[in-house]
């Protein structure tokens, strides 16, 4: 009974300490709002997750170029970081989700163009990580900060090349479609 009783508080402390490690969620609720409203409309949705995406790296180079905000600029930038990942992490979500549903003509036109400009974006992005990343080595004062969130840094570098690798595959799936299309048309 004792062993019973044991097992049961073990089990009620580990749940409460995987409940207290939750993932914050990278969006506003306003984004998330703009998000519900273009579920079905695949070219805004992406437009969307790129614009947030792009806000949040931004919103680094605004903490990594103003002087006053030194103090607790590590923990922002990794809170940041993470956003990215997991917008990185969504975009792939959603191209996966569009990528197997039935799309109408006009859909499937807009998921392509989606496709196009993730692609174009990931491009950006990796530019921009690879400047804090060489920041990290060239900069003291982003050395010392780094520890904070390298590992965050890390993880975004990861999340977007995972999200290029699929946003070109499906672009070159696209370039296939449009071949054999055209094959057919002579």
């Amino acid at each position: 009974m004792n062993l019973w009783k044991n097992s049961i508080i073990l089990l009620l402390a580990l749940t409460a300490l995987a409940a207290g490690q939750h993932r914050r969620d990278p969006l506003t609720e306003t984004e998330a709002d703009q998000l519900r409203d273009m579920r079905m409309e695949p070219l805004k949705r992406l437009k969307l997750y790129i614009k947030f995406t792009d806000a949040r790296l931004d919103s680094i180079d605004q903490l990594r170029n103003d002087p006053k905000q030194a103090d607790g600029r590590a923990a922002k930038i990794h809170d940041l970081l993470q956003d990215v990942a997991a917008l990185l992490d969504e975009i792939n979500d959603n191209l996966d989700t569009y990528e197997d549903q039935v799309l109408d003509k006009d859909q499937h036109k807009q998921f392509r163009k989606g496709v196009q400009d993730v692609v174009e974006a990931t491009g950006r992005w990796d530019e921009r990580l690879k400047v804090l990343r060489n920041a990290m080595q060239m900069d003291p004062q982003a050395k010392a900060e780094s520890h904070g969130y390298v590992f965050a840094l890390q993880d975004a570098e990861d999340a977007l090349k995972s999200c290029a690798d699929v946003a070109r595959e499906y672009a070159a799936e696209k370039d296939k479609d449009e071949g054999k299309g055209d094959a057919t048309k002579k």
